[in-house]
């Protein structure tokens, strides 16, 4: 028995060399904390200006023009070098200001590099000016809780992920009574304006503060944040103010990271196919830039399956004198044959394994899926504004849900359409399996929208998969393909001739590397009449065991492993992009206000060109509203950006779906990502679809 000396623990403790390894700061977030992003060359001058320029336009929706009448014709701002500012610009632009700034929504790397390029603008011009940073998102504004902002706070967060700094949350100041409290909290403090950073309903509720604070002379400026990337600014003419939010390119790169991981998993046992639901609720640029990142074997995007046509059914319409609707747009049955397809043809190379990417919001883009969300989601809101309870609270079991849905069918409630919810529907909607209806009815969240992160999308098409999988294995389509030399190997060592016994067992024996076991062979027993059909054994015989390992070889075994990847994402450290992105985002934020603009949302032009070309701007909210349906009813919101199918970066992808797939002989195409970095030399300077995009638009790498 081994006997060791006893350890003091007390003295243990009080060792430097202890205290260093378990201490919560690591050496990489004090190299992180010591990193100072490069700034645009127009923020080395000492004073700046924001510009209002004429050439760029947009159509704006009557409905923002009657509700934001005062910041509706902001013009688009470019921030400037002031080279020879006047004294009465000087005194304006550096004057004691203060400043509140708030974090609004979930979380996305680089809001940090936010506070700290607002924060040191700010202290550099005067360093009376003052920072409130509002705890716990809009809330905080609501109820008045902030801290002032110091160099100590600020520096302990600088190029860190999360929103820790302040915290974040989700109320939106969308009643009359909020508005009230948050004017009452924003002039009893003073403040010469307010920051809100956040994504479309928050950079909404920025436009609606910025009307309702205009005569108090309280200026209010959003910046875009969002991992989804849905916050992409054009104005009329098609050109691009805002290539991405932040956040996005860090997001995407955790999540490749780890599907990347996955990836070498998957081809290194050989025997599991991953099912990776990455977040985007609306838009799948996401997955798009995962793919990219990784080479995933198959990856979906939502916006491309919105546009598909199955010409097949088409045709047999046609041929019938009639036309079929249903062939417009991807079913819920055909995305999962999408997904066989690619199984089945891997398998047929020895390749049972491999990756699938697919968006949070894929359901959004399925025809029948989208119906029932927008059913239920009028039923919802329906019943929520005619009821002292919500519709979650007042049927709490799924049982009581469809039981009140099954009402309506024969029972309309007042003001509610008759068709909304039919036999039909009542029907259809009965025979999806339990955990999906729960999906479907989940709660809605504080806009309104279905919570596509809450139902286990990858569940319901693995489902169809697997039970379609099974039903191609019954017919002999669904093997796995083995290899030509290995099965001569097998038989030769057994005493047998491969030039014999291939014809009896592979339809493609004599072609490729990859031999097929004849799909009428799908069991022992099957395989035993094959053989004895063939005359190479008697039924007295037993099967070869040489010849039963290698038709067990060739049945396929469809195992999975699930994955979602979304809060991991928001909560990661940002890339050097976001790190930069960020800081000038606060520079420019700083500027805006300095300028004395209101209803604006800070931003950085040419992000696709890289970081030489970048020019800080300041865009106005109010034209990029537009109506929309929300908990109901007709909502003024920002618009979302969705993926455009016809952009390079889309077009690159859909190229090298095949190459990708690899359903060949050989080697996988996995591309290995490298671990976000700050130091080092080899790390992307942009998201790879920004690079696709500024190239394909034959502009090039403007570095």
């Amino acid at each position: 028995m081994t006997h060791t000396t006893p350890v003091d623990i007390h003295t243990l403790l009080k060792s430097p060399e202890v205290q260093n390894v378990t201490s919560a700061i690591s050496e990489a977030v004090k190299e992180r904390r010591s990193f100072r992003p490069a700034v645009c060359p127009v923020f080395l001058s000492d004073y700046t200006r924001a510009v209002g320029v004429d050439k760029f336009r947009f159509d704006i929706d009557p409905e923002a023009a009657r509700q934001l009448p005062d910041i509706i014709h902001n013009k688009v701002q470019t921030i400037v070098t002031e080279k020879k500012p006047s004294t009465e610009f000087i005194q304006s632009y550096s004057r004691a200001r203060r400043i509140g700034i708030v974090f609004s929504g979930g979380p996305a790397p680089g809001g940090h590099n936010v506070i700290a390029g607002l924060y040191d603008a700010a202290k550099r011009v005067n360093s009376d000016n003052r920072i409130f940073g509002f705890l716990v998102g809009p809330e905080g504004i609501i109820e008045g809780e902030y801290v002032e902002l110091t160099d100590e706070i600020v520096d302990a967060y600088r190029n860190l992920g999360g929103f820790t700094m302040i915290k974040t949350g989700r109320t939106k100041i969308d009643t009359p009574k909020k508005m009230a409290l948050a004017k009452e909290t924003v002039l009893s403090l003073k403040l010469d304006a307010l920051v809100v950073v956040g994504g479309d309903d928050s950079n909404t509720n920025a436009a609606f503060l910025s009307q309702a604070l205009y005569k108090e002379k309280v200026q209010i400026i959003g910046v875009p944040k969002t991992i989804d990337g849905d916050i992409q600014v054009r104005d009329a003419d098609g050109n691009v103010l805002c290539a991405m939010s932040f956040g996005f390119h860090s997001a995407a790169r955790a999540f490749a990271s780890s599907i990347s991981n996955l990836s070498n998993d998957s081809s290194s046992d050989i025997k599991y196919w991953h099912i990776c639901r990455v977040m985007g609720r609306v838009a799948s640029h996401l997955a798009l830039e995962v793919a990219l990142q990784t080479h995933a074997n198959l990856t979906l995007i939502g916006e491309d399956m919105a546009d598909y046509v199955d010409q097949q059914r088409l045709a047999k319409a046609k041929a019938e004198g009639a036309v079929d609707y249903t062939a417009y747009g991807m079913t819920l049955r055909h995305l999962s044959r999408v997904i066989c397809n690619a199984i089945v043809r891997r398998a047929e190379v020895g390749k049972n394994y491999g990756t699938v990417v697919i968006p949070e919001g894929i359901l959004e883009f399925i025809n029948e899926i989208e119906v029932f969300i927008i059913k239920l989601n009028t039923i919802i809101a329906h019943y929520n504004s005619t009821h002292d309870r919500d519709f979650h609270t007042s049927l709490p079991t799924l049982e009581q849900k469809l039981d009140y849905l099954g009402h309506l069918v024969r029972d309309v409630p007042q003001g509610l359409n008759t068709n909304i919810w039919n036999a039909r529907d009542d029907e259809v909607f009965n025979d999806l399996p339990a955990f999906f209806q729960e999906g479907l009815l989940t709660e809605r969240d504080s806009h309104g929208n279905f919570q596509f992160s809450q139902v286990p999308t990858e569940k319901v098409l693995l489902n169809l998969v697997k039970d379609y999988l099974k039903i191609l294995r019954d017919q002999g389509k669904y093997v796995v393909g083995i290899e030509k030399d290995y099965f001569s190997k097998v038989l030769k060592q057994a005493g047998l001739d491969p030039e014999y016994y291939g014809p009896i067992l592979f339809r493609n024996h004599g072609r490729g590397q990859h031999l097929l076991v004849k799909e009428n062979i799908i069991s022992l027993r099957t395989l035993k009449n094959a053989l004895i059909q063939a005359r190479a054994m008697s039924a007295e015989d037993n099967v070869p065991p040489a010849i039963e390992k290698i038709y067990k070889l060739s049945v396929p075994s469809f195992k999975t492993q699930s994955h979602f990847y979304g809060y991991d994402g928001r909560g990661s450290d940002p890339t050097v992009f976001d790190c930069t992105y960020t800081y000038n985002l606060g520079l420019t934020v700083f500027s805006l206000i300095a300028n004395g603009a209101t209803g604006q949302m800070a931003a950085i032009r040419n992000l696709e060109h890289g970081f030489n070309h970048w020019e800080p701007l300041g865009v106005p909210i109010a034209p990029l509203m537009r109506l929309e349906e929300r908990k109901g009813r007709l909502t003024l919101v920002l618009e979302k950006s969705l993926v455009d199918v016809s952009s390079p970066a889309f077009l690159v992808v859909k190229e090298f779906r095949e190459k990708w797939l690899a359903a060949t002989a050989g080697d996988d195409q996995y591309r290995r990502p490298a671990p976000i970095q700050l130091l080092c030399g080899t790390e992307e300077d942009r998201p790879i679809t920004l690079m696709l995009n500024a190239i394909g638009q034959g502009e090039g790498r403007k570095a």
